[in-house]
């Protein structure tokens, strides 16, 4: 079993960064991949960003130049440092994890962006 634990949320005005980590029960080296998921209020969750065992990275349009996902694998974390955030970016972050075909999902951790 895995356990993912998120933080890093909170209110932030637009412009601002949030940097957000997910901290891992399992070494990270196990995964296939890992990733950043969101989710908004009456929407469906959806990819942000996402990195493989490779180091290959993928983002949504909507965050390029803006987000950027990384890892420490001596702390288990992987990390969505996110800049210059808009009102579109207020969701509930959550930190995935492929292991073995199966996914894992942390609780999640809100990002609002306003004023």
């Amino acid at each position: 079993q895995v356990q993912l634990v998120e933080s890093g949320g909170g209110l932030v005005p637009p412009g601002g960064s949030l940097r957000l980590s997910c901290v891992s029960s399992r070494s990270i080296f196990s995964f296939d991949a890992m990733g950043w998921y969101r989710q908004a209020p009456g929407k469906q969750r959806e990819l942000v960003a996402s990195i493989t065992t490779g180091g290959l990275t993928n983002y949504a349009d909507s965050v390029k130049g803006r987000f950027t996902i990384s890892r420490e694998y001596a702390k288990s974390t992987v990390y969505l440092q996110m800049n210059s955030l808009k009102s579109e970016d207020t969701a509930v972050y959550y930190c995935n994890a492929n292991w073995e075909g199966a996914d894992y999902w942390g609780q999640g951790t809100q990002v609002t962006v306003s004023s």
